[in-house]
């Protein structure tokens, strides 16, 4: 038998001295928390030595400043820059900020990375005797940031490094130099328990001379019990082999991921981005972009990032958000799911097209004036409406957006004019002259009150919002989307925006509404921006705006950082997760923040909200062009144990015949439950809420059909702030402890997506599942809806 000493858990299925193992169990446990909460503390001690390290340089960088030298200047900021982010990534306490250990056979090589470890990945030809015993040569602790000790030896290992991936990596199958990986659990300073894998359980391995431990019931277990929050936890500490390609991928190009519900889609492209900045911070300078369905998914998920040790170069954007910056806009409300088919189809992008144009034509704001005068040379001239017609057609026939046409809508009315008074036949011989007499008429002419009134009343600068504003007219929209949507959709589409818009555009928004507004902008173009401040004597002079103390520098740096953020239209990289819900116009939207990009794309097709995705796939390949791709594919279910897998698997082979499951690795020996709604829906809900809340400590999700959400809520508040009514649309990419489903066939009949939008419903829950079914579902006997019965 090896030479190990096991703390809880016999190595496959092994059963002899199962007795004398337990009485061992405290002992090796304790004693391994014990070493690890020593190893914890050395490294605690060293992060106050560089706290110490970066106060002292914010302190001498304050002493610099009273030299009073513009270089000095230059110099106590760019160290009190340095320091400052340093000193706040020191301050900042995570629950595990060490998470995970490696005990590694000797590697084939001798050379050590810039954290100190050695690169080897395979052990050395001498490493295991003939024997099958072998030696620990080298332990690496793992955590959210390197740690060196004074000696440049590493304490920590940052879990993007490369000598960190086979902590993710490495497998009983393909173990490499792995012979135990541990998952330490702390809080704070303290550590509270540890749990091991042993990957080479043939050998007889020894740490230091004596037996090595292994404790617990494996590391994964273990995370996938604990009870959820509302807010998303990191995985770094569980991440497995198959996650960690995906996340160590290179990031050239399309990076595509599919993988069913539960397999850590979400998770893996928030760790993506962590990991992007850490390898090539100077490439993702320009930023990276998640883009996220909801803006639950968002607050669920914002958390992640900072605790990973990154913050700052990532923006993490519901679709419905994602122009905010531009045209100054987010939604704050949904559309029926017949809207939002008509609104998010490739088809509207002719009719925005039109409409961007067709307005300059109507006059939205007052009619469009008929004639235009001036007076040049003490003459009156003018253009009639004929005129003025060929005028607009010209300017018309360029390609620019229309107010950025505006300054050739100028020229060609100056043009126009010029023509009118015949200037153009008095220097025939006279080029120089004929060209100075232009220019003083196109200064004269241009400059009076009524040419510029006429052009603002003419050509008037058109925003978004008053162009999405103008197709709430349904006469107008119909002349606008001729040929293009058929006329019960053009009334659709009319009464859905009128229903919350005014004439001019204002009111609330839906998600697919942004969608349109960011292509309008496009099609428009933006208003230019106000004109910098200029540069005084004092800039000049030192290269710097102001005189000011290192904290106002730094505070001013960050405030410059986060206005940069807020104004960034494009994007170093761009991750969609959730891609599958997508449609052809958000698309459209993603595409133009990603053009010079590289992307990450995540999603499953099995849970595409979207009733038409080939029209989708179409707008997904026109974004992300003819950039070469490399697919990945997620495969095992973390989050559903096996038996609520089953039941939603039913329902996947309704939505998507043909299509795999992902594999659930765990089984709870609870299986779902079924119960009939009473005459009074809000109180059954209630009531099964409640006895849900009982069986779990985390979380509860309660999913309805989209219409009746704000009733929902107003039913399950009186419960407290565990449980969250969401609509159907909502509940993408979350997870609860439990999920009460309330009627199944209401969900599956909001839309031709329906069953699919049912089948995320079903896949939210870590280990309770309680469906409720009322009239439509035709319950049977034991409540089963007909929907969910085998």
């Amino acid at each position: 038998m090896p030479a190990i000493a096991y703390g809880g858990r016999l190595p496959y299925g092994q059963q002899k001295g199962a007795a004398a193992l337990g009485a061992q169990h405290n002992s090796v446990r304790d004693q391994e928390i014990r070493s690890e909460q020593q190893h914890l503390d050395q490294v605690y001690r060293r992060l106050e030595e560089k706290i110490h390290e970066a106060e002292f340089l914010m302190d001498d960088a304050s002493k610099r400043g009273q030299v009073g030298t513009p270089g000095a200047l230059a110099e106590r900021d760019a160290q009190v820059f340095r320091a400052g982010i340093h000193l706040n990534r020191l301050n900042s306490e995570f629950e595990d900020f060490l998470f995970g250990r490696i005990d590694l056979l000797a590697g084939k090589d001798g050379t050590r990375g810039p954290d100190g470890a050695y690169t080897s990945v395979e052990p050395a030809d001498g490493a295991v005797r003939d024997d099958k015993s072998a030696d620990i040569a080298e332990t690496l602790h793992i955590g959210r940031l390197g740690v060196l000790d004074a000696d440049f030896s590493p304490l920590v290992i940052d879990w993007r490094a490369p000598a960190a991936a086979p902590f993710y990596r490495s497998t009983p199958v393909a173990p490499g130099r792995v012979v135990r990986r541990r998952v330490i659990r702390s809080k704070g300073r303290r550590v509270l328990g540890v749990e091991d894998d042993l990957l080479r359980p043939e050998l007889t391995a020894r740490l230091d001379g004596a037996a090595l431990p292994v404790v617990g019931d494996g590391a994964l277990m273990a995370a996938l019990g604990r009870a959820r929050s509302h807010s998303m936890r990191d995985i770094v500490s569980s991440i497995q082999a198959e996650q960690d390609m995906v996340i160590r991928a290179p990031a050239a190009s399309v990076t595509e991921v599919e993988g069913g519900p539960g397999t850590g889609k979400t998770a893996v492209a928030l760790h993506r981005a962590a990991y992007l900045l850490y390898q090539d911070r100077r490439r993702y300078a320009g930023g990276i972009l998640i883009v996220s369905p909801t803006p639950l998914l968002v607050s669920y998920t914002e958390g992640v990032l900072p605790s990973l040790g990154e913050e700052g170069q990532v923006a993490i954007r519901a679709l419905g958000s994602l122009a905010e910056e531009t045209a100054g806009a987010a939604a704050t409300t949904y559309d029926a799911q017949h809207v939002a088919r008509v609104k998010g189809s490739a088809r509207m992008l002719k009719v925005l097209r039109k409409a961007a144009r067709g307005a300059l034509e109507t006059g939205l704001r007052a009619p469009l004036p008929e004639r235009l005068r001036v007076v040049f040379g003490g003459a009156r001239v003018e253009l009639d409406a004929d005129e003025l017609r060929t005028v607009r057609q010209q300017v018309l026939g360029g390609t620019a957006p229309v107010n950025l046409m505006r300054p050739r809508a100028r020229k060609l009315l100056l043009d126009a004019l010029w023509h009118k008074t015949g200037g153009a036949r008095r220097y025939p011989d006279d080029p120089q002259l004929a060209a100075e007499a232009r220019e003083g008429f196109d200064e004269d002419v241009s400059t009076e009150d009524s040419f510029l009134a006429f052009l603002d009343a003419w050509w008037p600068e058109l925003s978004p919002r008053e162009v999405l504003g103008a197709m709430t007219d349904e006469a107008r929209l119909a002349r606008w989307a001729r040929r293009i949507l058929r006329p019960g959709e053009v009334r659709t589409l009319a009464r859905a925006l009128r229903a919350r818009l005014t004439p001019d555009g204002q009111g609330p928004l839906s998600v697919h509404d942004i969608a349109l507004l960011d292509e309008l902008r496009a099609l428009l173009g933006a208003p230019p921006r106000p004109k910098k401040r200029e540069a005084g004597p004092l800039d000049h002079l030192t290269g710097l705006e102001e005189l000011t103390t290192a904290a106002d520098r730094n505070t001013a740096r960050r405030e410059r950082a986060e206005r940069l953020a807020e104004e960034r239209t494009e994007y170093a990289h761009v991750i969609v997760d959730e891609a599958q819900d997508l449609t052809p116009m958000q698309w459209r939207m993603v595409g133009r923040r990603g053009r010079h990009a590289t992307w990450t794309v995540v999603g499953d097709p099995a849970q595409s909200s979207w009733s038409d995705p080939d029209e989708a796939a179409e707008a997904r390949d026109e974004a992300l062009g003819k950039r070469p791709r490399r697919r990945f594919e997620l495969t095992v279910n973390y989050r559903n144990p096996a038996e609520l897998a089953v039941l939603a698997d039913r329902v996947l082979a309704l939505a998507m015949p043909g299509s795999a499951p992902p594999r659930a690795v765990r089984s709870t020996g609870v299986e779902p439950a079924f119960t009939v709604a009473g005459p009074d829906l809000g109180a059954s809900v209630r009531e099964a809420a409640a006895g849900l809340l009982g069986e779990v400590e985390g979380t509860l999700g309660v999913v309805v059909a989209m219409a009746r959400r704000e009733e929902a809520r107003a039913w399950l508040a009186p419960l407290g702030e565990r449980v969250v009514a969401l609509g159907s649309l909502e509940a993408k990419g979350l997870e609860y402890d439990a999920t009460l489903v309330v009627s199944p066939a209401e969900i599956a009949d909001e839309s031709p997506a329906g069953l699919r939008v049912l089948y995320v419903a079903l896949t939210r829950a870590t280990q309770r599942l309680t469906v409720l079914a009322a009239a439509r579902d035709l319950p049977d006997a034991e409540g089963v809806p007909d929907l969910l019965r085998e």
